[in-house]
């Protein structure tokens, strides 16, 4: 049984297995690729990118024969453990996007437009019950410091600014300052149910999904590309991959992506007058404004999902099942929510969970091709890629097609983070960038010398 929110170690008791994911409608595992197979296409990765990249290859071309390979179930990974908002977003918001892309900013941001219009169109067209709510997303400033950059943000167009009174009528918690609501840069949604209603409609299309099917490497050969797993083969004219946070097959890839740890709460759900007592009406999605920044939203039997804040890495770009748990996170999380909103005293977590995400050092995907243009890859998406991956998987078969699209004509897809270094300088880094962001939230947003430093070379990031 769970114990209060807010209380020492109230998350102990909790179920650990992602909420998302811990749903009587979760279908039955597919079964493990059993023989040697040729395709069309390869997908490597069942989460959100090979899942839209199937889905449409056929989409494309009904006759094309799509093999998608997992490893373990369909949307096990970040694809079910994330936040659940969808954004229009494809360059993690338009401060990174005007740093990084302000010479094509505004086509970047009417492609990311069209790209969420579309998944929200196909979601409806495929009869995909996964809750999705068009409620657009609240930014909050909860230091004083804050509040300009989002009076900043409202003048240049990315949403409503509300003042103090303003934003607590929206959501009553006495942490705000100030808020930015933009009413359709985003959606929220059941992750896990996008994720199963995605592959039961790529069923239907014809593409033949096999998990519990690891890919252990890639060979250009004579008759196709061969993806080797455990005991057969898939060889294919094309592949492409969509394993994002865990290691491409393309070594060339590697350096580009580390592994980061982000981790969440989800209450039980809210009674009639505990929803009251907080408003929340208009039921957004809330991010706050500090560089350790905190997500929260309502799901659909009112529940509050809290997470973010902490973002860890490990040394060796480390991923296992033993860091999806990490207790000092989940006690920081519980304090936070007890600090946010104090009127739900007595509110209990029913799981807590983490999972890894794919960050790339320009905190948006890249893309590319290998095997002289067969393969395809899309990934780095830092985070923000419930929606970006349906962008990402038209790139990959746009890439794969030889054609110059709107799309492939941008320098987003056509040019590359700054790679990671290797260890231990990658580790090093990430730590003094780590303790560098919590101590400019503890000194008014005031950048120190490495954060400056990060900045002039482009990798400088806020949230």
């Amino acid at each position: 049984m769970s114990r209060a929110a807010g209380s020492e170690e109230s998350w102990r008791g909790t179920s650990r297995t992602p909420f998302w994911l811990d749903h009587p409608d979760r279908p039955p595992q597919r079964g493990s690729l059993d023989r040697n197979v040729r395709a069309d296409l390869a997908v490597v990765g069942g989460g959100y990118t090979g899942l839209w990249t199937a889905l449409l290859a056929k989409e494309r071309d009904p006759d094309r024969d799509v093999v998608l390979l997992e490893a373990a179930s369909i949307g096990w990974a970040a694809s079910g453990r994330n936040g659940g908002f969808c954004a229009a977003s494809l360059t993690h918001g338009p401060a990174n996007g005007l740093d990084r892309f302000a010479d094509e900013f505004d086509t970047l941001e009417q492609l990311g437009r069209d790209n969420l219009a579309g998944l929200v169109a196909d979601v409806e067209r495929l009869g995909i019950d996964c809750d999705l709510e068009a409620t657009g997303e609240l930014s909050v400033a909860t230091e004083d410091y804050q509040v300009a950059d989002l009076r900043e943000a409202a003048e240049l167009g990315h949403g409503r600014f509300l003042d103090r009174d303003e934003v607590r009528a929206e959501v009553a918690s006495p942490t705000y300052r100030a808020g930015l609501w933009d009413p359709e840069g985003c959606v929220i949604l059941h992750p896990g149910k996008l994720a199963w209603g995605l592959a039961r409609a790529a069923d239907e299309r014809g593409v033949r999904i096999y998990e519990g099917t690891p890919v252990r490497g890639i060979k250009r050969e004579r008759d196709g590309l061969r993806l080797a797993t455990k005991d057969c083969s898939v060889t294919a004219r094309q592949v492409a991959l969509g394993t994002n946070a865990f290691p491409s097959l393309l070594r060339r890839v590697r350096p580009y992506v580390v592994p980061v740890y982000d981790y969440a709460l989800m209450t039980e759900p809210l009674r009639d007058s505990q929803l009251a007592e907080i408003g929340w009406r208009n039921r957004q999605g809330i991010g706050d404004s500090a560089n350790q920044f905190h997500y929260y939203r309502l799901t659909a039997d009112n529940r509050i999902l809290f997470g973010g804040y902490d973002a860890v890495y490990h040394f060796g770009k480390k991923i296992s099942p033993s860091l999806d748990h990490r207790a000092e996170t989940f006690d920081l999380l519980a304090d936070h929510f007890a600090e946010t909103f104090p009127q739900l005293d007595g509110l209990g977590f029913s799981h807590a969970w983490g999972g890894v995400i794919d960050v790339c050092s320009r905190f948006c995907a890249f893309f590319g091709t290998a095997h002289g243009g067969q393969t395809a890859y899309a990934t780095g998406y830092t985070g923000l890629g419930v929606g970006a991956t349906r962008f990402g998987a038209d790139v990959m078969l746009d890439l794969l097609a030889g054609e110059e699209t709107e799309r492939t004509a941008t320098e987003l897809v056509r040019s590359k983070p700054m790679p990671f270094p290797p260890e231990p300088l990658a580790y090093a880094g990430v730590q003094l960038t780590r303790a560098s962001l919590a101590q400019a939230d503890l000194d008014q947003g005031r950048r120190n010398l490495w954060l400056r430093t990060l900045d002039r070379l482009g990798l400088g990031f806020d949230s």
